[in-house]
Formats: structure tokens, sequence, C-alpha cells
């Protein structure tokens, strides 16, 4: 049956920017066509963008021409700018009275450091609006032809930072349930700790035959994807000289990448 969707449906109207407030928006890992149309019109309204090293520099396409950008990218063992310092920044410039869009890689609330961003602005008395991203653990591995979940391999799976405030290989993971578990295990900002990463999950029961994929520059032209098992993991990261930004995923359901690399034909 034919619909006319014109009678059916209204203009959207998105919420509006208002001077002296921050929003905190997720730029998806990287393809410019992954952001939401709500950050778009953040991007196009915002005065200031206070911008992470992962977002992909396109995207300010839809900023207006009068916008400033400001970088704050936080890249782990080089000069980068401090939390406190960039967060002081974004209630300065709302107390301002601008339009602050706080634009990140993937998903603020997902190891991007957003929530305490959002608890500060809170506290300072600043209004803000959180945008949610494609995280790369889901957008980028959906690149890779990994799917998230499968009926046949998983109704689980686990999200891990491969560093912890400090910088150091977290202690806080109970390695030996991880290890253990059959679910799936997603790794974000691993390639530092590698070796220890591998080594404890080995002697805490892994198997060393589990599927491993290392996703590096998630759904840009140049992704690639480096498929190994999990004995050799950390052998494969040195040989091929992988670099951040990657994404680390041990699982049944890596083996689908077989078959479902569609990133490859597009």
């Amino acid at each position: 049956m034919h619909h006319d969707i014109n009678k059916n449906t209204k203009p959207i109207q998105f919420t509006d920017f208002k001077r002296g407030s921050v929003w905190l928006c997720g730029a998806g890992p990287g393809d410019p066509g992954l952001i939401t149309c709500l950050c778009k019109h953040a991007l196009e309204n915002a005065d200031y963008i206070i911008y992470d090293a992962l977002v992909n520099n396109d995207i300010f396409s839809f900023a207006h021409s009068g916008v400033f950008l400001e970088y704050a990218g936080k890249r782990g063992g080089k000069p980068s700018p401090k939390q406190k310092d960039i967060t002081l920044r974004l209630i300065e410039l709302a107390k301002q009275g601008k339009r602050v869009l706080r634009l990140k890689g993937g998903d603020p609330f997902i190891f991007g450091r957003g929530a305490e961003e959002a608890v500060a602005l809170r506290k300072a008395g600043i209004p803000f609006r959180i945008v949610p991203g494609v995280s790369a653990g889901i957008g980028g591995l959906a690149y890779a032809g990994i799917p998230l979940t499968y009926r046949e391999t998983n109704q689980a799976v686990t999200l891990i930072t491969g560093h912890d405030a400090t910088g150091e290989m977290p202690h806080a993971h109970n390695w030996a349930v991880l290890a253990q578990t059959k679910i799936p295990l997603v790794f974000y900002m691993a390639i530092k700790h590698i070796d220890n990463i591998c080594t404890t999950l080995l002697e805490n029961g892994r198997s060393e035959q589990e599927t491993c994929a290392v996703v590096t520059n998630a759904s840009l032209p140049n992704q690639a994807v480096n498929i190994t098992i999990l004995k050799n993991l950390s052998q494969m990261v040195k040989q091929q000289n992988i670099q951040p930004p990657a994404i680390i995923v041990m699982g049944d359901n890596v083996d689908m990448h077989k078959i479902l690399d569609w990133f490859i034909y597009s």
C-alpha cells in the first residue's frame, strides 16, 4: 500500500543550541558519514569547537565560517593538554556566552572522559547536553565485518580499556574472570600493554588458539584488519608495527570477518 509520507510526517526540529551551554558530542570512529544528525546540527551552530585527536577534521566542513577551532587531543606518550585545563576552558567559554561544542572521537561516554567533563560542568552550573556517538568498538568492528554479537557465538560482550587513569595496565580488572569467560573481549587503547595483556590472559586460562583481530584506522579509507590467534597476537602487533588508534577483539565472532568483510568491496 502506498502512503504519502509528506502527509504523515513533520519537519524535524532540532534542540536549540543555546548560548552559554556545552554540547559533548561523539564524532564516531572516523567516517564522516557516521556522525549523527544532532552532531551535525551542533557543528552548524557552535561558536567554539574543542576537539580531540581522533576526530576526522573533514566534518568541520559542516561548521560555519566564523567558528573557532581549538585542538585538545590527548595521545599516549605525546605532549597533551591536561584534562583539568580542557575542562576549565569549556567552563570559561560557556560563561562568556558561547555555544561550545566539545567534540570527541567515538562516543563521549565510552572511555572518552565525557562523564568527567560533564560532572565538572554540572558543578560549575553550566548547562550541557550529551550527544552519543558511534563508538569504535561497535562501528569499527562493523566496518571490519565483525559483528559485536551473533546468536551462534555470543549473547554478551565486554568492552575493556587497555590502560587505567595512570596510563598503566589496569589492575582493577578481574583478569582471571576475563580469561575464563567465553564472552568476546573488545579492547580500547591496548597496544601499549599488549604484551602484558596477552600474557595475563593466557596465564589465567584463555585459549591460546582463540581468534583475535586488530582493527586500525577503523572506518577510514586506510582501515586495516589483521587476524591471528591469541598465542601470536603480541608478536603480530610488533612484527606489523601496528600503531594506535586500534581496536582489539578476541572471540569466536571474529571468524565472521572471513565472510562479512564488506568494506574491501565498497
